[in-house]
């Protein structure tokens, strides 16, 4: 069954920012919440052949092709199993939509300027490009990612091309 949720972004104040919140694998992360585009619940989707391990396929969405991306497997953390809480988040990066696996969404936050950060610098650090900085929010450390350098533009460029070539077969 394909269920997809439509975000109340409610309203936000002079110095802050809204942020999509979930989780992966016990951490919080957010996401700003002007990139989402829905919330659509785990759902079957073709494999592209030869593509890297973190992209899982695509999805049809509306007559679009979106291709999906397993955050946890892109941040190196271990395979989880699908469960009522697993959702694609839906985003809009660099104007082309993409699906992201996530374990759980948690909530729409509003997070002010003094509760963010930069995040610290230290050697040998992976995927940092992908993180924009903290927040401090409720007592929990938020790390808030860069949605737009989460992913390479080839691979979307590669995971589309793959796709309409597959669905005008």
């Amino acid at each position: 069954m394909e269920t997809a949720r439509v975000l109340d972004q409610g309203t936000v104040t002079a110095g802050e920012e809204q942020f999509l919140t979930f989780r992966l694998d016990g951490q919080e992360y957010g996401i700003a919440i002007l990139k989402v585009q829905e919330i659509k619940g785990w759902d079957r989707m073709t494999p592209i052949p030869n593509s890297p391990p973190y992209v899982k396929g695509v999805l049809n969405l509306r007559g679009v092709i979106v291709p999906v991306f397993d955050l946890r497997l892109r941040f190196g953390l271990a395979p989880a199993e699908r469960d009522a809480f697993t959702v694609i988040i839906v985003v809009n990066i660099g104007g082309r939509l993409a699906g992201i696996v996530v374990d759980a969404v948690s909530d729409v936050i509003n997070v002010g300027a003094d509760q963010q950060c930069a995040a610290p610098e230290y050697e040998g650090q992976q995927n940092r490009e992908f993180i924009k900085g903290l927040a401090q929010v409720d007592g929990k450390l938020l790390i808030i990612l860069d949605i737009d350098h989460m992913v390479n533009p080839e691979t979307l460029d590669k995971t589309e091309a793959v796709a309409s070539a597959a669905v005008a077969l």
